[in-house]
């Protein structure tokens, strides 16, 4: 006779939803926190198209691809914030998202986990942007350094002596529909990662974003100056990801204005860096700017 074993997946760790409201409107910011006392607090910025949870907090059958639970595990107490329109935050009723709103709810959430705590038992607080949610940290940085004790950017891609055109934004959103295409997309080197996590990817993206979030007045971007960004800053991308390509990271850590700065290319990475099997790496990097600050 023969006995049949099954082997339990680890119980997923649910984030708490937390409703913040700023200015009237409702923010969703997902956290997660180790069991032990944190030593800092990393709040998350999503990129361009896809909220938090399918970013930050994947869940892959038999793998660990959740990016919050590694860094819990590294000892963070880890927040992630859905941008207006994003996952589980409605679009305000201008339908639209624009930098300068996306920054001060940035600000709006930073000051609302500082008020949670005692001040004499708060801990440093690092923001941690992805491509479009890296200009957003950087420019939240830019603004505020004095909240915060450093900043990381992952495939920050926007280069300092290009301006963002103004537009003429149409009279309604556009609402476009997202495809799975478009979630495949940042999945670009072979062997970087690994078909369970496409899959669970995709499905997770496109239940939270079915619908393309539509910024105007992108030319707010340009306020952003780098040698105005004093903050401790962690810059990070995939040697492969051709959205932070080499001449812009180098235009963009020289011109730091802060000397407490650091560059790092993850071997073998993209543009997804934080989902593939680089992010033990990711991790190890993040981890190691926080303890060189550390008193």
């Amino acid at each position: 006779m023969i006995a049949a074993t099954t082997l339990l997946q680890p119980a997923v760790r649910q984030p708490i939803k937390h409703d913040v409201v700023v200015d009237g409107h409702h923010l969703a910011v997902w956290q997660k926190k180790p069991a032990q006392a944190a030593r800092a607090v990393m709040v998350l910025l999503h990129g361009r198209t896809w909220s938090s949870l399918p970013n930050f907090d994947l869940q892959v059958p038999g793998e660990k691809r959740s990016f919050m639970d590694a860094l819990v595990d590294a000892g963070l107490d880890v927040y992630a914030v859905d941008m207006r329109g994003y996952g589980a935050t409605p679009r305000d009723a201008s339908g639209w998202l624009t930098p300068d709103r996306a920054v001060a709810d940035v600000h709006a959430v930073i000051a609302w986990i500082q008020q949670r705590t005692p001040a004499a038992s708060r801990l440093p607080i690092y923001l941690f942007g992805l491509s479009r949610g890296a200009m957003v940290a950087a420019m939240a940085a830019q603004q505020k350094p004095e909240t915060l004790a450093g900043v990381v950017l992952l495939g920050f891609g926007f280069d300092p002596d290009v301006s963002v055109q103004r537009t003429d934004a149409p009279a309604r959103p556009p609402r476009a529909g997202n495809t799975s295409d478009a979630a495949a997309s940042d999945f670009m080197t072979k062997d970087a990662y690994t078909g369970a996590t496409l899959t669970a990817f995709v499905k997770a993206a496109l239940k939270a974003d079915p619908v393309l979030v539509d910024w105007r007045d992108e030319h707010q971007f340009n306020t952003f100056r780098p040698a105005q960004l004093l903050v401790p800053t962690l810059l990070v991308h995939g040697d492969h990801d051709p959205q932070a390509p080499l001449a812009v990271s180098t235009k963009l850590f020289t011109r730091f204005g802060t000397t407490d700065k650091a560059w790092v290319m993850i071997p073998g990475a993209d543009h997804a860096a934080h989902l593939e099997k680089s992010q033990v790496e990711l991790v190890r990097v993040i981890l190691w700017f926080i303890r060189r600050h550390e008193v």
